[in-house]
């Protein structure tokens, strides 16, 4: 559906470039087009577009095109080389989609003059080419919501004087952001707090919150410019809302506690502290149970290794949950098994107390903030290797 949609954008687009350029001459009018958030986790902070309308053109521009379809997609938006795309079509197609949603899409008419709108056109159609269309995506600093802001600031020369978001705090980071717009969404910011390491836990700037469309839009609402007098002038000159829907959008509802993952985690401790009781008074379970644990924990390590050290993402490194959860975890259902290799174990474990108390150091301190999942996993990992050490010392390689 989304390829076809594509496709469809892209024609849209090519008729667009096919227009006389007098077309785009005569009293335009720009604005500004934000979605409200969709069900869909990458429709959660909203969208972003720039509406053009002149006598005889009305159409959107839209950043936030890609293809999944298109090879090595997912290898790719990991190792952070993703290409998006901008393309144009008809306001009329960009609006059904979101009518058929049920989501509302609201318009800021932007207060430029006709030159400063004639430019901002010029822009966009240059954006939009098939030459210079495709670009590097970046989650944070350039996506659709900072795309077209680069555009307006390029055509009124200087940088745009946002106003605040209506729930920005003092000491915001882009992660406590993500997790407002995510709060429905219990497993994907669980996914995400895995993924991403201290670069997101650093106090940013009012600007930089515009990542997320919807912070965008209410920055936007009392923002300001310099016109030729020198004069501070608002930016919004009136706002519409273009299709019905809730201002909060159609995200899921919120996601019921006994499914969370904080939840799952606390079911993982209370079974691993049973375990370990069996385990230390009857020498039963201890193997299958670490087999399986430690596995998991390894191959998620696998995954954190690679964000750490092969992608270009710059807020996956550095993780400090590397400490923690990293590949070497895969060595304790090999060593389980083996007799000769319990006394590494044994030091195995030793270590792994060590990074445990080291990430919940980082956390603590506020150097990396750890969802809260982490805390009954930690602990249970704790409790697996203490088990470990005191049966090791009391019976050794026979344990």
């Amino acid at each position: 559906m989304k390829q076809f949609l594509l496709t469809i954008l892209l024609l849209c687009a090519a008729s667009v470039f096919g227009q006389k350029p007098d077309s785009v001459l005569s009293e335009p009018t720009v604005s500004l087009l934000t979605c409200a958030p969709g069900c869909e986790i990458y429709e959660l902070e909203g969208h972003t577009g720039l509406r053009l309308r002149t006598d005889s053109i009305d159409i959107v521009a839209n950043w936030g095109l890609f293809d999944f379809a298109s090879p090595n997609f997912v290898y790719r938006f990991v190792k952070g080389e993703t290409d998006y795309m901008a393309g144009i079509c008809p306001t009329e197609l960009f609006l059904a989609q979101y009518i058929y949603e049920k989501r509302r899409v609201t318009e800021q008419v932007l207060n430029l003059t006709p030159t400063q709108a004639n430019r901002v056109m010029e822009l966009v159609m240059e954006n939009c080419a098939p030459q210079n269309r495709v670009y590097r995506y970046n989650y944070v600093r350039n996506n659709c919501a900072t795309k077209p802001v680069a555009v307006i600031e390029a055509v009124v020369g200087e940088p745009i004087e946002f106003g605040v978001p209506a729930q920005a705090c003092e000491n915001d980071t882009w992660r406590t952001v993500m997790r407002r717009y995510h709060k429905n969404y219990p497993w994907y910011q669980f996914g995400i707090d895995l993924a991403l390491g201290n670069g997101i836990d650093f106090p940013i700037t009012n600007r930089e919150q515009m990542f997320a469309p919807q912070s965008l839009m209410e920055m936007m609402a009392n923002a300001t410019i310099t016109d030729s007098s020198g004069t501070r002038k608002p930016l919004v000159m009136c706002t519409n809302i273009l299709t019905p829907g809730d201002a909060c959008g159609t995200v899921r509802a919120a996601t019921p506690w006994y499914m969370t993952p904080l939840f799952w985690g606390c079911v993982l401790l209370i079974i691993t502290a049973i375990a370990s009781w069996r385990n230390i008074t009857s020498l039963k379970f201890g193997k299958w149970f670490d087999s399986i644990f430690y596995s998991v924990l390894g191959l998620d390590g696998l995954i954190i290794a690679f964000l750490v050290f092969v992608s270009v993402h710059e807020a996956t490194t550095p993780n400090y949950l590397i400490l923690w959860i990293n590949p070497l975890c895969l060595l304790v259902p090999i060593l389980m098994w083996n007799k000769k290799g319990r006394s590494t174990l044994y030091i195995y474990q030793w270590l792994n107390l060590c990074a445990i108390i080291s990430f919940a150091a980082t956390w603590m301190f506020g150097i990396q903030s750890g969802n809260a999942a982490f805390a009954p996993i930690m602990l249970a990992d704790a409790i697996r290797a203490v088990t470990y050490i005191y049966i090791y010392k009391r019976f050794g390689t026979k344990a």
